[in-house]
């Protein structure tokens, strides 16, 4: 069966097929029974059975404030999972017992106390955090592409999430779950290879295959700019205030304030392949960039060389992230013939832990709220990892995607992850609380901030 509506008529694929959607195709939301046939995209694990959400769970991301475009073409490919359609939920709330006896028994007295007392002694003051290993919202992503080198899933400030599949770029309301096209790319006979909003959720940066970055704004659904200057596909952006990074094939890092005029760009030059991640510190100060030449460089953001470079990665550098919570720590991951976690002071330019994920590591993100981070992992085993850290002890393995997991993006709240991969699925996941750190870490890194 298909969908129709006014716009036009969808066919999201047959099977495990990964079908083009046909132009002008209506995003609906369906909310029926589920259907099988033509018209409905089925995974093997998700053709069986659909998992029955854990008793007491309740709705899922909660919407942070609206950014909603108005008044333009609404429809794309992206639609809810049939299997998923009402399967929307929080983890539950943890609660401690203790079960206590209601009087002594009789001829034991202290002794029995005593028994009491070392056994509460021994139990844990709180339970294991746990985490739903079933993603609580799944969207069918036709056209979202394949490939290690690029960045084609980001969530704003303003809770909506931007995808590039193809050509097109579509923003997906994570209040309403209304999908509007932002733009399509296929006039020039160009394609989507990065996408990154601003802080303040108000501008989406597009880069292409042809090399332009183009600046738009999302509640006017209008291109303010595009820029030039590349000579290869844009495959990384990072925004840093009102300047904007871009990472291209050509090999080159572009540093553009968006308010000025074209052509007043610092070009960073320091990798010897594509530039694949790049990352702004959250003070500002310093741009971290991976590239295909195993390299992860730092640099200062008034100079045009780097001010560090690791070479201890074995394969491309992609996954690059910045921690929150201590002034200078930045994790690495490294891909398929590295697989390794890497943590580095970037104060003293010391590396710091390091650990083998045994899998291709696509993407990296930290919790906002604790001291913990998720990484994403494609080559062999394509799961989903939560990490404390220093510990680096893995909190919970999230599987569900049939292919690499490359794509990664955090919810401004900080509580949820949406997860993208060659399978053609967006899937959304409660992987952080939102307690917050109360005690700063003791380490080098936080003694080093009282110095500076």
């Amino acid at each position: 069966q298909r969908w129709r509506s006014s716009v036009g008529l969808s066919a999201v694929g047959v099977g495990r097929s990964k079908g083009v959607p046909e132009e002008g195709a209506l995003l609906c939301d369906s909310s029926g029974p589920r259907r099988d046939g033509p018209g409905v995209r089925t995974t093997a694990a998700e053709a069986d059975q659909p998992p029955e959400p854990p008793a007491g769970h309740t709705t899922g991301p909660v919407c942070g404030g609206s950014l909603q475009p108005a008044e333009r073409q609404v429809g794309g490919p992206l639609h809810p999972h049939p299997c998923w359609e009402q399967l929307e939920y929080q983890l539950p709330l943890r609660q401690r017992e203790l079960s206590l006896p209601q009087s002594e028994p009789q001829g034991q007295g202290r002794q029995h106390r005593v028994r009491q007392s070392h056994k509460l002694l021994r139990s844990p003051r709180k339970p294991a955090r746990k985490i739903s290993k079933i993603p609580f919202k799944v969207l069918d992503a036709p056209e979202l592409q394949d490939d290690f080198y690029l960045n084609l899933v980001d969530w704003s400030a303003g809770n909506l999430l931007s995808v590039g599949l193809g050509a097109c770029v579509y923003l997906w309301s994570a209040c309403t779950s209304q999908v509007t096209r932002l733009c399509d790319l296929s006039v020039d006979g160009d394609s989507v290879t990065s996408v990154c909003w601003n802080e303040r959720g108000s501008l989406v940066a597009v880069g292409t295959h042809k090399g332009y970055v183009q600046i738009w704004d999302a509640a006017g659904g209008r291109k303010l700019s595009s820029l030039e200057g590349h000579s290869a596909r844009v495959g990384a952006l990072a925004w840093n205030g009102e300047q904007l990074s871009s990472g291209s094939r050509d090999r080159v890092i572009l540093q553009r304030d968006v308010r000025s005029p074209p052509g007043a760009e610092r070009r960073l030059q320091g990798h010897r392949q594509e530039v694949c991640g790049l990352k702004w510190s959250p003070d500002h100060q310093h741009l971290a960039s991976g590239g295909n030449d195993n390299k992860l460089l730092v640099w200062n953001s008034s100079s045009l060389l780097p001010m560090q470079q690791y070479s201890d990665h074995l394969a491309a550098v992609k996954a690059i992230a910045w921690s929150p919570h201590q002034h200078g720590l930045l994790a690495s991951g490294g891909g398929t013939a590295d697989r390794c976690l890497r943590f580095w002071n970037t104060l003293t330019g010391q590396p710091l832990q390091s650990t083998d994920t045994g899998s291709q590591v696509c993407n990296l993100a930290w919790s906002k709220h604790a001291n913990e981070l998720v990484s994403t992992h494609g080559y062999s085993q394509n799961q989903i990892l939560v990490w404390k850290y220093p510990s680096l002890t893995q909190v919970a393995k999230l599987t569900g995607h049939s292919y690499r997991v490359l794509y990664l993006a955090v919810s401004p709240d900080g509580e949820a992850i949406v997860t993208g991969a060659g399978d053609e699925t967006l899937r959304f996941w409660n992987v952080f609380s939102k307690t917050r750190c109360t005690k700063e870490s003791k380490s080098v890194l936080n003694l080093f901030t009282r110095i500076r």
